[in-house]
């Protein structure tokens, strides 16, 4: 049995390939895939050329995701990318340049949803970075919901691919414990000694391979129910357990 053509929402495609479009040529350009069965009808002319194009490029990199996180890196070719994709080989080429060139560049764009997300759900946040932290992991768990494809290839796959995918997750880790570092940093109160900048990274890499775990048997339903345990994990090295102990009563949701 083939396997399933990615599906792309005006809304996805709007987000990934910003303003230079209207929301109306988008939309028509959802509506043409979704009649053809995530396929544009051959020799399409009723939308400008340079945004099928980009479209085409948004459809290769939901297909790399797909592919990666039901095959794996290493088994994953260009053709099965083509497969998920509807998008024929030369016009594949058009955009990359192997396998790992259009790998690498989907990494990239998942990595950079995931990090604004996170980002400005926790800048959104009220209160202290308690409250800030608990806004970003919702999120985070939100984002592996949503983003499956994405969150496997992040999470899993990338340690598995190659040395440029490794240095990428390596930075995106680095990513979110500065900040959870700076932002512990700010709120210390004056005089008191700095946390050691390991724990950031601890707190990180820990909530990291819990979802690890979690990806890699595909065992995803429930997300959300982890919030609590995620708090108290990441508050414990911080305030101590009876604080952490706070986060572990609070509502889900």
């Amino acid at each position: 049995m083939p396997p399933s053509r990615v599906q792309l929402s005006p809304e996805t495609l709007l987000a990934a390939i910003g303003d230079r479009w209207s929301p109306a040529e988008v939309s028509a350009a959802a509506d043409l895939l979704a009649g053809g069965e995530g396929q544009f009808p051959s020799g399409i002319r009723s939308l400008p050329t340079d945004l099928v194009r980009a479209i085409q490029r948004e459809r290769l990199l939901a297909a790399a995701l797909r592919a990666t996180a039901e095959l794996g890196y290493r088994e994953m070719s260009v053709q099965d990318v083509l497969d998920r994709s509807g998008v024929s080989r030369p016009t594949f080429y058009e955009h990359f340049e192997n396998k790992e060139d259009c790998f690498l560049t989907a990494f990239r764009a998942a990595a950079g949803r995931l990090r604004d997300r996170v980002d400005a759900a926790a800048g959104a946040a009220e209160g202290d970075w308690r409250g800030r932290l608990r806004a970003g992991l919702e999120e985070l768990l939100r984002f592996v919901a949503e983003e499956p494809d994405a969150a496997a290839t992040l999470v899993v796959e990338s340690r598995a691919a190659c040395p440029a995918a490794l240095l990428r997750r390596d930075e995106l880790l680095d990513h979110f414990a500065t900040c959870l570092d700076s932002q512990i940093r700010s709120e210390r109160p004056k005089g008191s000694p700095p946390p050691p900048a390991i724990a950031s990274a601890g707190v990180v890499g820990g909530i990291e391979a819990l979802l690890y775990s979690k990806l890699n048997k595909e065992d995803v339903e429930g997300l959300e129910d982890l919030l609590p345990s995620l708090m108290y994990f990441a508050v414990l090295p911080y305030e101590g357990h009876e604080a952490a102990s706070e986060e572990l009563a609070l509502p889900v949701g």
